[in-house]
């Protein structure tokens, strides 16, 4: 078993916001990466668009998930998957920061996964 812990002194910024990536992770082969991400009270990450798939476990607190210009709720335990090519926002105008965890993933990781997989390798 292996714990990877969240190392909130060390966040980093990325579309706006600030997050770890805690996926790739050396000891772990998987199809998709990951990240545990901050969005601050008043903050916003930046609208973006990608071609991976994706989906937002809100884990914490509450905000407005924006989508191709239409505006959600997206609170603690919802979860929502976006398709590749829309563009999506995360608007905390609450009180609290809002935490949420991404993880993605395309083809090509998975393909990656196989070949790792197939040869019985994890890095």
């Amino acid at each position: 078993m292996e714990i990877r812990r969240l190392n909130r002194a060390e966040l980093t910024p990325a579309y706006g916001i600030e997050g770890e990536r805690l996926q790739p992770w050396h000891v772990l082969n998987a199809p998709f990466e990951g990240a545990w991400c901050i969005v601050r009270s008043g903050g916003e990450s930046t609208p973006h668009s990608h071609h991976e798939y994706e989906i937002f476990i809100a884990m914490s607190g509450r905000a407005s998930l924006v989508v191709d210009g239409a505006e959600h709720a997206f609170v603690a335990g919802d979860i929502v998957h976006l398709q590749p090519g829309c563009t999506h926002q995360v608007v905390n105008d609450s009180d609290g920061d809002f935490e949420y965890y991404g993880i993605w993933w395309d083809s090509d990781m998975s393909e990656i996964f196989l070949s790792r997989h197939l040869k019985g390798s994890i890095t």
